[in-house]
């Protein structure tokens, strides 16, 4: 044990304290505890985090099943480690994650933090924590009251990494923002080398159209989805960075898992859709940039459990439900392509809302292709949320059948509406606090154990 101070020994035991008593009357409050800590001392981060070997990641999608991902293959590989698995990735969802876990006894010299961060939150908590490696997962268009354009997102982003010149980056090499980024850190890329899709013209909704670097629009050997892929500039010879870790071929997809082949060696990835694909491989390079074998990567990813509401599966009644969650176009199409693979009839759940941690402008979902909706099996469309009609008037827009609409405007009436169904398959797809709502009512009705 360290010295600390006894301003920062009361911060802890009392938020501490506040952790207990939210979770057993809460059942959960990971933000409050923090930013009560953070009222009691400002720069209780720095004495929280010692001594652990962090790796922050951040990005637009799939911050929190990467991290997840990752934190298992720690754990299997025998070491300790912590994370903020409830995805409260805000500096006071962070440093209650810190408390929560702290011992005024223990050496974490051998500790690991996987620590999901949220993009305009990664330069508060390198202001206290000099990470071992931060990874950028992609970026795309995401609840612009707050974030603004993509570009914005990445400024925001290099804000908090260029006073940590010495932290290793692994970056997503398909995403055309993250190249020649004029940093002083050494960087690795990862990326795919073989995709599903066709189509090399990218789609006029993308989100990164143009060169970073004098503006002429993007060429592609290959597109993964929206502006990720193997891309190039005629004009200026910006292109692709050379990949340290790769996809080299996607051999199978379903709606359970997919078969791949990762640097060579072929790995089973239990969760479904090309965006997991991208969360596995970069899970994959951050625990071969940390010394972790094949083989202990091989066997934590085959056994990858969804975390909550990200592919999320359970029973209600006779009904098969699947809980998606989607917060931004590009996130909704992939969802949607997922959606795809799945063959038999089924009803598809819309909840949408727009709470400041939705983002408070919902016009994205007018980017989101729902016209592919109309050649896929769904006997019933049941829409609910703060916003269901606005939802509504864009299906109806999508050239969708009405009399296939059920309004829910209660989650009793959805859920009565779901044990009506015809088919036994649901897919709910939600925008986080209409996610997070529908499973609290879901675990107060029982259909759900952990509500976390």
């Amino acid at each position: 044990m360290y010295e600390i101070k006894i301003k920062t020994l009361f911060c802890i035991i009392s938020t501490k304290t506040l952790i207990f008593l939210s979770r057993k009357l809460f059942k959960g409050g990971s933000n409050f505890p923090g930013r009560v800590a953070l009222k009691l001392d400002r720069e209780i981060l720095s004495t929280i985090s010692k001594d652990y070997k962090v790796i922050l990641i951040t990005g637009t999608n799939g911050k929190t099943t990467t991290a997840s991902m990752l934190y298992n293959i720690i754990k299997d590989n025998k070491k300790e480690v912590i994370t903020n698995g409830t995805g409260a990735n805000m500096l006071p969802g962070i440093i209650s994650c810190f408390i929560s876990n702290y011992s005024f006894l223990k050496n974490r010299s051998n500790c690991y933090a996987v620590i999901e961060v949220d993009e305009a939150n990664v330069k508060l908590v390198t202001k206290y924590i000099y990470p071992s490696i931060i990874t950028i997962t992609n970026l795309f268009r995401d609840q612009l009251d707050r974030y603004g354009e993509v570009y914005s997102t990445l400024r925001k982003i290099l804000d908090g990494i260029v006073c940590i010149p010495k932290t290793k980056l692994v970056l997503n090499g398909d995403e055309s923002l993250l190249g020649e980024l004029g940093l002083e850190n050494p960087i690795e890329y990862y990326g795919f080398k073989d995709t599903i899709e066709t189509n090399t013209v990218i789609d006029i909704n993308a989100d990164a159209k143009f060169c970073k670097v004098c503006k002429a629009p993007y060429q592609y050997n290959f597109i993964t989805y929206n502006h990720l892929g193997d891309f190039y500039c005629n004009c200026c010879g910006y292109k692709r960075p050379v990949l340290t870790y790769s996809l080299d071929k996607i051999k199978e997809l379903t709606t359970d898992y997919s078969n791949i082949t990762i640097n060579n060696i072929d790995y089973l990835i239990n969760i479904p859709g090309v965006y997991n694909i991208y969360n596995a491989l970069c899970a994959y390079s951050l625990a071969k940039s940390i010394g972790i074998d094949e083989s202990i990567i091989k066997v934590s990813l085959e056994k990858q459990s969804s975390s909550f509401g990200r592919q999320e599966t359970l029973i209600i009644d006779d009904k098969n439900i699947k809980i998606i969650l989607v917060k931004n176009p590009a996130g909704f199409n992939q969802s949607i392509d997922t959606v795809f693979l799945d063959k038999r009839d089924l009803n598809l759940c819309l909840l949408l809302n727009d709470n400041y941690a939705d983002g408070r402008d919902v016009s994205w979902i007018w980017d989101v292709n729902f016209e592919k909706l109309a050649s896929l099996k769904v006997n019933k469309f049941l829409i609910s949320g703060i916003r269901l009609y606005d939802m509504a008037i864009r299906l109806k827009v999508a050239g969708l059948n009405t009399n296939n609409f059920a309004l829910c405007e209660s989650q009793e009436d959805l859920l009565n509406n779901i044990k009506l169904c015809e088919s036994d398959t649901v897919y709910v797809l939600a925008t986080y606090t209409a996610m997070i709502n529908f499973r609290k009512f879901l675990h107060k009705k029982g259909y759900i154990k952990n509500l976390w």
